[in-house]
């Protein structure tokens, strides 16, 4: 990385119109603005079966799980959104995560993940914003070698939080959201140091 870090912007939903796609949108503009280069994907454009080792043993890794991959292999930080289903992540974040981990020959263990850095951020309609996610996730990346900081934000009521153009109405609350990315930004640069 020569000072400008490279960073994979996704939400773990594919919902049209998703709040935590609107909310990884603000803070990936922040990252931008504070010097990283930022790939925003939808998950929706990288379909993968629900991971399973039999079918992985018969047909190996889907095309779509190997070029999020190479998504993610060339990134040097990762800014997730995650929705909370059940008090927990939602199914297809971790499919993504389970696919990305499996072992490729000619590749270390963990390769796409060990090393990294990553800020999490949630929206919910509701009270806790998502809140009860983040450590669900925290705890799965950190076990597979992510530097998961614990700077993060939780977007309570996001039904109301978000204009037209899919900005944040309030300033207050727009200001911690790119807070979290620019702290990604700037501790994925000291790491790279």
């Amino acid at each position: 990385m020569a000072g400008s870090p490279k960073v994979l912007a996704f939400a773990g939903s594919a919902r049209e119109g998703s709040y935590n796609k609107q909310l990884v949108q603000v803070a990936a503009r922040a990252a931008e603005a504070a010097g990283a280069s930022v790939t925003y994907v939808d998950l929706r454009d990288y379909p993968m079966p629900i991971f399973n080792e039999d079918d992985e043993k018969a047909h190996g890794l889907p095309e779509a799980a190997r070029t999020f991959r190479e998504l993610m292999k060339a990134s040097d930080a990762f800014l997730i959104a995650s929705p909370e289903y059940n008090a927990s992540i939602s199914g297809l974040l971790k499919n993504v995560i389970d696919w990305a981990s499996r072992p490729v020959e000619g590749e270390a263990p963990l390769e796409c993940f060990t090393g990294k850095t990553c800020a999490l951020l949630s929206a919910s309609p509701g009270r806790l914003g998502g809140i009860r996610a983040l450590p669900e996730v925290q705890r799965i990346l950190s076990g597979i070698g992510v530097n998961v900081l614990a700077r993060t934000y939780s977007l309570a009521a996001a039904s109301e939080a978000f204009d037209d153009s899919g900005d944040l109405k309030d300033a207050q609350t727009k200001s911690l959201v790119e807070g979290v990315a620019k702290n990604l930004v700037e501790r994925t640069r000291a790491v790279a140091r």
